[in-house]
């Protein structure tokens, strides 16, 4: 299937300038500026299917937010190949943005002072979107997001996590094929980003619109995506499916046990003497074994725990995906600096 997102060797260099401190310093940048050039994105190539959606994670200032941009044709790249449905973002952008809908989670693009229902009549207008399809619409988004009540308030009024809900519902009034999200659940309580989520989770199922998703949340990730693209310092690390980088960084799961008696507690360890298992050292009736998959099965363990120990309450649970990042983001840097080593020696030879 010819993919809907090409991207190629897409690179972002900005020039920066140095301030000095002080009279003298601003002097001094006037005579003599201090410049730098800065390459925000590195040779980025990925390719997204119709209908996927997609994880875009890395740290700040990882190129997170200069992908989206440059996606979405708010920036030219310096360099690089990008076609969006057989488009050129910054090249067509009159035509393009007419087939895609952008969700910055800082920033809202809908009029502050006006009623939520007379910003989407202005963006139907703009969108030049019919009334049969602007009405199909509105109750769509209705069921998914419940924002009836709410269109008849002034933006600023809206908390949060309503503002949220009606900027979504205004990045999909024209129907677009593509949604680029960058932070949507930024700032949310718990139960917003869950309605966010379950509107995700159902607005790509019932359109079939093909997502981006830019997030430090790495639950949004958990619950949403299959597939996840890690970037750091502007270049991609890693490309695949969660799975795969759960498997990629190891197989460890979490045994958490649940004693009836404290005083069993003591040396748990000697239970499983013998096998690569390590447990927390924690007090009470809660401990927790941590083990890889692929060294060691489960069911041993939990077979020793349960015939040697009063045990109330088990449950397995795999790596938290943060650990599974940070250690991505641990193997990135290593790489790094071994490449500025060899460098080095390279040059000193």
């Amino acid at each position: 299937m010819e993919p809907l997102i090409h991207v190629r060797d897409l690179c972002k260099d900005y020039r920066l300038t140095d301030r000095r401190e002080g009279v003298r310093g601003g002097l001094l940048d006037l005579l003599s500026p201090r410049r730098r050039d800065l390459r925000a994105v590195d040779r980025v190539s990925f390719d997204i299917q119709p209908g996927e959606m997609v994880g875009y994670i890395g740290a700040n200032g990882a190129g997170k937010s200069t992908t989206i941009k440059m996606l979405t044709g708010i920036l030219t790249p310096s360099s690089g190949e990008v076609t969006v449905g057989g488009m050129v973002p910054w090249r067509q952008r009159q035509q393009y943005t007419r087939h895609i809908g952008v969700v910055f989670g800082q920033r809202t693009q809908l009029w502050w002072d006006l009623a939520v229902v007379e910003s989407f009549r202005l963006l139907k207008k703009i969108y030049e979107v019919d009334d049969a399809t602007y009405d199909r619409q509105m109750k769509l988004l209705d069921d998914l997001l419940d924002i009836g009540k709410l269109l008849g308030q002034p933006v600023r009024k809206l908390s949060l996590g309503q503002r949220m809900r009606c900027d979504l519902a205004a990045a999909l009034l024209h129907r677009p094929r593509v949604l680029f999200l960058d932070e949507p659940t930024i700032g949310l309580d718990v139960v917003a980003k869950e309605n966010i989520r379950g509107f995700l989770r159902g607005v790509q199922e019932r359109e079939g619109v093909t997502v981006i998703l830019t997030t430090h949340d790495l639950g949004d990730i958990e619950q949403l995506c299959r597939r996840v693209i890690i970037i750091d310092q502007g270049r991609v690390h890693f490309d695949g499916e969660l799975s795969e980088l759960r498997r990629r960084v190891g197989q460890t799961v979490r045994l958490s046990v649940d004693l009836r008696d404290p005083a069993a507690s003591a040396d748990l360890a000697a239970v499983t003497v013998g096998l690569p298992v390590n447990w927390d050292d924690e007090t009470g009736l809660r401990h927790v074994a941590r083990f890889n998959r692929a060294e060691v099965r489960a069911a041993d363990v939990i077979r020793l725990v349960v015939n040697d120990r009063p045990v109330q309450d088990l449950h397995l649970a795999e790596q938290p995906i943060e650990e599974v990042v940070r250690e991505i983001y641990r193997q990135a840097a290593a790489n790094n600096t071994d490449s500025a080593d060899d460098t080095g020696t390279g040059a000193a030879k």
